[in-house]
């Protein structure tokens, strides 16, 4: 059995025990963590991962300094499941707690003081509906009390090093709004990998490779590690070409009121809108329109009630 299918078919059998493999090179160098499958269902970043560990295992890929360590599937209860979660989303309040209450709580334990020991962090997801490839970033540099960081230029070098498309910034402040749209005040719940690894000194880049079921999202997530690999000076492999276009900006979130909801079209991540253009409709009928020209993301029409429905972005000024 080829070491690819053995890595998957443990974390399918053995969904309490998390497996990740670390190369260290004699040279100096940065460390890197690439994590994939945070949600279950999204499998082209543990395909990819276990196909770089193949390489390193066979010699076809050397690092050369510096540290790599590689966590093919980091939720193994919901990639058993063929589901985004486990018992919740491992991707929202991914702090560790002193008493964890549930399997994504004591994944974190063990996830959290990984990435700690890092200071980059890939995580490789795909969505829900076709589109582009895209890097999301975190904040730019700033010293307030929400989310402080300081290596904003580093993670937009990395975000386009990885090949996407478009990069895409501003996450946690639209995050926190929704949580406002819900009624309640924003908390933990928006920190997730990313979020974490910047508390903790690193930087970080989420890459949504593509759609879930797109198999060429695996060549698009084996293509990003090796453009971080090859940005961060750590193998000398091929570099996939580099973004150099604006960045976008999250805007706003529309969250989903009723099950009779409904999007007006099949909209697609990056699908352009203007000001006033009708993306979805109420169950009373009410439409729903964008506020200001930009483009959908993350739309997704079967979002359950009160969770996101579409988001819309606007593109960045410098």
């Amino acid at each position: 059995m080829s070491a690819l299918h053995e890595l998957l078919r443990r974390a399918v059998a053995q969904p309490d025990t998390l497996h990740w493999q670390s190369w260290a090179a004699l040279a100096p160098g940065p460390s890197l963590v690439v994590m994939g499958a945070v949600h279950g269902n999204e499998v082209c970043g543990a395909h990819a991962i276990v196909r770089a560990i193949d390489a390193l295992a066979q010699g076809r890929l050397q690092l050369l300094r510096g540290r790599l360590t590689l966590v093919p599937v980091a939720n193994p209860l919901a990639f058993a499941q063929n589901t985004r979660e486990g018992e919740r989303n491992l991707n929202r309040r991914f702090l560790p707690q002193p008493a964890p209450q549930d399997y994504e709580d004591r994944i974190t334990h063990q996830l959290a003081p990984l990435l700690a020991q890092h200071d980059v962090l890939l995580d490789l997801h795909s969505f829900h509906t076709p589109g582009e490839p895209f890097a999301m970033v975190g904040p730019r540099n700033n010293s307030g009390a929400r989310e402080p960081f300081a290596r904003a230029a580093e993670e937009m070098a990395l975000a386009r090093a990885l090949g996407a498309p478009q990069v895409v910034e501003g996450w946690l402040e639209v995050y926190d709004r929704a949580a406002l749209a819900r009624g309640a005040v924003p908390d933990d719940d928006g920190i997730g990998t990313n979020e974490y690894m910047r508390s903790q000194g690193g930087y970080a880049v989420t890459l949504e490779c593509g759609q879930h079921e797109d198999p060429a999202a695996i060549d698009v997530a084996e293509h990003a590690l090796h453009g971080a690999l090859a940005l961060l000076g750590m193998a000398q492999v091929p570099a996939p070409a580099r973004f150099d276009g604006p960045a976008a900006r999250l805007d706003d979130v529309v969250l989903r009121q009723s099950p009779d909801d409904r999007l007006v079209r099949d909209w697609h991540s990056f699908d352009t809108v203007q000001a006033g253009d009708v993306v979805g409709v109420r169950a009373d009928g009410t439409p729903v329109r964008a506020a200001r020209d930009g483009c959908v993301l993350f739309p997704h029409p079967e979002a359950d009630v009160g969770q996101e429905w579409f988001y819309l972005a606007v593109p960045e000024q410098a």
